[in-house]
């Protein structure tokens, strides 16, 4: 029988708690889970790929099935082929989700029909979180350490004042 791997792709800029509770439990899912900071290119970010990578790699080094590639300037499909990769793992947090990650599977389905998406649903605790929430949150100056890593929230403090 064939391994199991996923790919959990997104922009991760920067990493939720939200993210790492998804990234543990695809890892129970599967034989190996690559994690890939990738590029959307409609958003504008804040933190470097080797940063992202730094920060997600941080909170789960305990997890000995799971890896963080470089996925910034390719599609997801692509990538999950050269990785071998059968499932592509996608997270949703609240029904307006839907519509958008519904999309992308159908668009993933056309561009490798043998690449499954799984949907995970967040867990209610960071249903309501997004980096984009976390950013305009420490920006001015809100206390975000119940929702990202401790060296996230630093890190985003110290970039988000030097504007």
């Amino acid at each position: 029988m064939s391994q199991k791997i996923g790919l959990y792709a997104g922009s991760f800029d920067p990493v939720t708690n939200g993210h790492l509770d998804i990234i543990r439990r695809a890892a129970k899912l599967f034989d190996k889970l690559y994690v890939a900071p990738m590029t959307n290119t409609s958003k504008k970010y804040l933190f470097s790929y080797q940063e992202k990578k730094s920060f997600i790699e941080a909170e789960i080094k305990d997890l000995q099935n799971v890896v963080v590639v470089d996925g910034k300037s390719e599609l997801s499909t692509d990538l999950a082929r050269k990785l071998h990769a059968n499932f592509m793992v996608r997270s949703m947090r609240n029904p307006d989700d839907f519509g958008y990650e519904s999309g992308v599977a159908s668009i993933n389905r056309v561009l490798d029909k043998n690449i499954e998406t799984i949907f995970l649903l967040a867990n209610d605790r960071y249903a309501t979180i997004s980096s984009s929430m976390m950013k305009e949150v420490a920006k001015f100056g809100g206390n975000i350490s119940e929702f990202v890593p401790q060296a996230v929230a630093l890190e985003l403090i110290k970039k988000l004042r030097k504007d």
